[in-house]
């Protein structure tokens, strides 16, 4: 089966909400070796004038990974996971993602261009704060979607 491309276009639901942790943040930046100290002590992240832990500006694909899902996972689609490679991923932000945020992740499918027996799926997911539901972060990714002769 190959990748419907008259999903281009379409908007899901919004994902369950995610509550970003003080030790998720961590957990992320140690993995990652992002070694700012606003990522580990919340004192170094207030200094700096945030609330609380500050993400690394990564951390957004854990949240967004989760509302691609809906895709990947929509039989319409035509998407087999397995035969999927990451190509691309672009953050914007309005502002930084920081522990105790609670966000509201958004999946639109941007485009979806044939290539073969593949296809090249373009996403975007908006990042609002449940508690004002304002914009936070919106992050771009690029999946190839390798053919059955590939």
């Amino acid at each position: 089966m190959s990748v419907n491309t008259d999903m281009a276009g379409r908007v899901y639901p919004p994902a369950p909400s995610y509550q970003i942790g003080r030790e998720k943040i961590r957990e992320f930046a140690a993995a990652t070796q992002a070694t700012n100290p606003a990522h580990f002590d919340v004192e170094a992240a207030q200094a700096l004038g945030h609330a609380d832990l500050l993400a690394p500006p990564t951390f957004a694909v854990i949240i967004a990974q989760q509302a691609e899902a809906a895709l990947v996972k929509d039989p319409e689609a035509g998407i087999d996971f397995s035969r999927v490679v990451h190509a691309d991923e672009r953050f914007t932000y309005q502002r930084p993602l920081i522990a105790g945020m609670e966000v509201q992740a958004t999946l639109s499918v941007e485009r979806i261009r044939a290539m073969g027996t593949g296809a090249m799926v373009s996403t975007k997911v908006t990042l609002q704060d449940v508690s004002d539901d304002s914009l936070v972060a919106e992050v771009f990714s690029t999946l190839l979607v390798r053919g059955e002769d590939q």
